[in-house]
């Protein structure tokens, strides 16, 4: 009897946050109708005004968060201009003073380190100066504004490479990368010419999610586009600067993060390929800790692609790097299915009794099947591999866009409840065919 009450109480809570989360869908609309101006003007030193309804007058100053959260008369204040490219939880400052503490060989102090607290800002970050309405897609994919921007070194250094080339007031991206200067299309239809044997393409290979490791500026995640492949690019802030940053003003799904000593915040099982071209990522140390999150996070029957120099060259260590790429892709029963020019493709092949042939002779561990239920986020990497029994087979996913409104098992393990799932549903339908309308002027009916 007190299970069945505990179980009606939960559900009424999670029906209240529905509703809840309905009137917040109406109430965005009104968000979004909000105007805004052509062009954000540089901070004064003493008021910032929104030239919208808004009667506040938020005073510039550095402020941090206490507790109780007080929130000024005259609005939240805003940061300094200084402060116009803070991200919290990576901060370089905070950062520098967890670094004796931090594994800085296996780029720990590249991951989120949030401060405490007390130490956290409480202020609006502010534009850059000059800062301008982002350009629409699809013009963004090849033209940013330079002052939104506005780092000079990624150019300098790769615009050889035609990453990023400055042309008067724009930034402009003419599609290439360090392994395909010449344009991501003929990249991309040479991948699929590899894994198809000549006879299709990334999508009729079935390649819909894409995970892109150090991605640059996320020209290769633009050109997917038109294949209808959706691409989620990540890389650290590190020397390039902020690369992420042109990644965003360009339209494109991207964030700053490494793959280091902590899984990556996706459910098992969530994407058809892991690309790394020139990626900077050690896949051969640590006993291939890396590799196995990759395992972790692709498919079956998906696919590796390595383009990188162990994949072609025969100076230096090369070769030594790329013969234990072999063994240990081979101990994770992947197969590699084709190697031209600069890249080599692995398949990662639903194989359990390879898998536990491997395991017999200690060469891999095999994970806990509770392993497999856990969240990923926060997680430490787990150096071993997850083996998919009769009982935990991944059902076969719908193509898309039907799968967008499937509730999913990843779904219910993080505790999103199949009751509560049709009213996120209708929050997200809402929110995104008022930004339609107001941004687009197209119509919702």
């Amino acid at each position: 009897m007190g299970g069945g009450s505990a179980f009606k109480s939960q559900s009424w809570q999670m029906i209240l946050v529905a509703l809840l989360l309905m009137v917040g869908s109406f109430y965005a609309g009104t968000l979004f109708r909000q105007t805004a101006p052509n062009y954000v003007s540089q901070l004064s030193s003493s008021n910032y005004s929104y030239s919208g309804t808004s009667t506040f007058a938020n005073k510039v100053e550095l402020t941090y968060r206490r507790t109780p959260l007080v929130i000024p008369e005259t609005g939240v204040d805003v940061c300094p201009l200084t402060f116009n490219e803070y991200i919290p939880c990576h901060n370089v400052s905070y950062i520098h003073t967890l670094r004796p503490n931090l594994d800085t060989s296996r780029r720990e102090e590249l991951e989120r380190h949030c401060p405490p607290l007390e130490n956290r800002l409480f202020c609006l970050v502010p534009p850059p100066k000059d800062y301008k309405i982002p350009i629409r897609w699809p013009t963004s994919r090849d033209y940013v504004w330079r002052s939104n921007v506005n780092h000079t070194h990624l150019a300098e250094v790769k615009g050889g490479q035609n990453w990023v080339h400055e042309k008067d007031q724009l930034w402009w991206f003419p599609g290439g990368g360090t392994h395909f200067k010449h344009g991501a299309p003929d990249y991309i239809q040479r991948l699929g010419n590899m894994i198809t044997n000549d006879t299709g393409d990334l999508r009729t290979a079935g390649v819909v999610q894409v995970l892109d490791v150090g991605c640059g500026v996320s020209s290769f995640s633009a050109f997917l586009l038109p294949l209808g492949i959706q691409t989620m690019s990540f890389a650290p802030k590190d020397g390039h600067e902020n690369q992420i940053q042109f990644s965003l003003e360009r339209g494109i799904g991207a964030m700053i993060s490494a793959i280091a000593t902590k899984q990556l915040p996706y459910p098992t099982s969530s994407f058809e390929m892991v690309h790394c071209s020139r990626c900077r990522v050690d896949w051969h140390e640590n006993d291939g800790i890396l590799l196995k999150e990759v395992n972790r996070l692709l498919r079956s029957n998906g696919y590796f692609v390595y383009s990188a120099p162990p994949a072609y060259r025969k100076d230096k260590d090369f070769p030594i790097i790329w013969e234990k790429l072999v063994n240990l892709t081979s101990a994770m029963c992947w197969k590699l299915i084709a190697k031209r020019v600069q890249t080599a493709i692995w398949m990662k092949q639903e194989d359990p009794s390879c898998l536990q042939r491997i395991s017999e002779q200690k060469l891999i561990d095999i994970c806990d099947a509770a392993d497999n239920l856990k969240s990923s986020w926060n997680t430490k990497l787990g150096n071993c591999i997850q083996v998919r029994g009769m009982q935990t087979d991944a059902p076969k996913l719908p193509s898309r866009p039907e799968r967008l409104s499937i509730y999913s098992e990843s779904l219910e393990r993080i505790g999103l409840l199949l009751l509560l799932f049709p009213f996120i549903l209708i929050f997200l339908s809402t929110v995104f065919c008022t930004f339609q309308v107001v941004h687009e002027a197209t119509s919702c009916i």
